[in-house]
Order: C-alpha cells, then structure tokens, then sequence
C-alpha cells in the first residue's frame, strides 16, 4: 500500500490518493447486500486499517504542523472529527453485517469521510501548503511518507 502512495507525489497528494481509496472501500461495502456477510466484514476491516493509518499520518505530522503554522483551529477541528470516524468505526463493528441499517450507517460514514476530505482538500490543505518553502514540503512529505511505512 505504502509504495502507491510514495508515487502519490506531496504530503497532501498521498492524502488525497488514501481519501480516494478510503472512498472506493465505502463503495464496494454500499455495493453489497445482506448476504455477504463475510465480504462486508472483510471491507470493514480494510476500511479500519486504511483509515487508522490515515488518521495516524494525519494526527501525528500534518495537524501538528498546522498547530505550527497557527493554524491550530483548522487542526483541532480536523482532529476532532477524527473522534466521529472512530466512533462510526466502532458502532459498525458492533453491527451484525446483516443488520438491517448497517447499509444506511454506512452510507453516514461515507459522507462524514468525504466532507472531512473535501475540508482538507478544498481548504485547509492548499491554504497550508502555499505557506510553505519547499524545504518544509519536502520534510512533510517525508514523515507522512515514514509514518506510512511505519504503519503499513
């Protein structure tokens, strides 16, 4: 997983590319139905790990690097969602994946991950990134980069 998005390019192209998969996991789940059971277990703990590793990447480098910046609002609001994500996380891990409701708690979660990505797409991220001098982009880049292969 690591070495697709090493070819992402910049911090904020790699977490973009892991938004894009996060968002292709929470399709394939909408895609299922009742009776796959194993399957919809399975993307679960795809979409679990793909979001932990995100979250970790984000959480440890690039929020604190907005904290730096003074861009500690952006940060803390971004971080707190990430409490929202686990949440979801836990209460579809609760579920039965034949639940009825289980399609529609996703569904949520998908569009609280999306307009999370879209903040820090649309937003926060380039705002950042045009503050900085490219040695701060590289050095960025790097641990992002380090910190996924820490996790994968």
């Amino acid at each position: 997983m690591q070495g697709f998005e090493a070819l992402a390019g910049d911090w904020d192209e790699i977490l973009a590319a892991e938004h894009d998969m996060a968002l292709t996991i929470f399709d394939k789940m909408l895609a299922t139905d009742e009776t796959q059971t194993f399957k919809r277990k399975m993307l679960l703990m795809k979409l679990t790990h793909a979001l932990d590793k995100h979250a970790h990447a984000e959480e440890m480098v690039v929020y604190p690097a907005l904290r730096e910046a003074n861009e500690a609002a952006d940060a803390d609001e971004l971080e707190s969602e990430h409490g929202y994500v686990k949440t979801f996380i836990y209460e579809l891990s609760q579920m039965a994946p034949d639940a009825n409701g289980w399609l529609e708690k996703v569904r949520e979660f998908r569009d609280l991950v999306r307009e999370h990505a879209k903040m820090e797409e649309e937003q926060v991220f380039p705002r950042f990134k045009t503050e900085m001098d490219e040695e701060q982009n590289a050095k960025i880049t790097g641990l992002v980069n380090r910190d996924g292969c820490w996790m994968s």
